[in-house]
């Protein structure tokens, strides 16, 4: 079902016209929630300190965890105490939840432990994220929301949209006849869009990802990338967007045979055991999930978000705003 409503959503697929009538309750149901929260009907709760959301309007992947991966180590070099909150998608625990490099992936969720591991800054998770907000409040000078775009509950003080730069909105219609959580329209309320890959178009802030080392999960010695140019490897991928991860590795010369798996799937042993020998590379948010299953010829990919000096300062600069003020 995920693979035929990606073809449909993003070209070559045939069908999904029945999905019409459902995408247009979506639109109105999205519209009246906006409105209820623009009315003060709903109320959104203001955190102590200033929050930035990262988020995106299409499901799948976009490239938000690197770029807040990027954000919290810029500001941290700032002198800036930063907290990132999540929801803790695919996580048990309701929250709120303190999350550490050693705290299960089952329990809070795959990308915030691989943001706590990366980053070393304190993190978050609670379905309500004003609760993830509170928790880390006292301690901190900014928070940034990892997704939650459309959680109006958590009020935001700076907006960020991470945009696919090759799928971009797909066939630009609303779930479940598309991939969009809002309209495209939303991108005139949001201070920055940022393309991760493609073409950035006027008005965005381009945005690629950078793949580094190769880290082995039994013990995580580093290798380069290059080392493995030429080889047959098993290429596993549990994210929104895999065709991404396999491409990155094609780019640097390797042969992947490619394991697609649904976002945030849990992986067991047998998803890694193939009985031939050849290398099996992963995803840092597939890793966090894959450590008590490491062996040799297991590796992951460093992969960081790099902006241009003069669009990463003038991103940064409206962040330390916030903190000054």
């Amino acid at each position: 079902m995920q693979q035929w409503l990606e073809r449909v959503w993003y070209g070559g697929g045939r069908g999904g016209g029945w999905l019409r009538p459902l995408a247009a309750l979506y639109r109105a149901v999205t519209a009246l929630r906006h409105a209820a929260y623009a009315s003060g009907l709903l109320r959104s709760v203001r955190a102590d300190r200033p929050v930035v959301v990262v988020g995106n309007l299409s499901v799948g992947g976009s490239g938000k965890t690197p770029l807040v991966a990027w954000l919290a180590d810029a500001l941290t070099a700032a002198d800036i105490r930063v907290g990132i909150v999540s929801r803790g998608y695919g996580g048990r625990s309701p929250g709120p939840l303190l999350v550490t490099a050693d705290t299960d992936p089952a329990l809070a969720g795959d990308e915030p432990v691989l943001l706590a591991r990366q980053t070393g800054v304190p993190v978050a998770v609670a379905r309500d994220r004003p609760a993830a907000a509170a928790l880390l409040a006292p301690e901190v000078d900014l928070l940034i929301a990892d997704d939650g775009l459309q959680h109006f509950r958590l009020a935001r003080d700076l907006e960020l949209v991470v945009i696919d730069g090759v799928r971009r909105f797909g066939n630009a219609r609303l779930l479940p006849a598309g991939p969009l959580r809002e309209a495209t329209t939303r991108l005139r309320e949001v201070d920055f869009v940022i393309t991760n890959g493609g073409r950035a178009r006027a008005g965005e802030i381009a945005m690629t990802l950078v793949p580094g080392a190769l880290i082995a999960l039994i013990d995580g010695a580093r290798h380069a990338l290059g080392e493995f140019a030429g080889q047959r490897v098993h290429a596993v991928a549990a994210i929104g967007n895999p065709a991404r991860f396999f491409a990155t590795l094609r780019a640097a010369g390797l042969d992947p045979i490619e394991h697609p798996l649904p976002d945030h799937a849990p992986i067991a042993a047998r998803d890694l055991e193939y009985g031939d020998g050849l290398p099996v590379l992963m995803t840092g948010k597939d890793a966090v999930k894959c450590r008590a299953l490491a062996k040799p010829g297991m590796y992951w990919l460093e992969v960081t978000a790099a902006l241009s000096a003069s669009d990463g300062e003038r991103l940064l600069a409206r962040i330390r705003a916030l903190v000054r003020d």
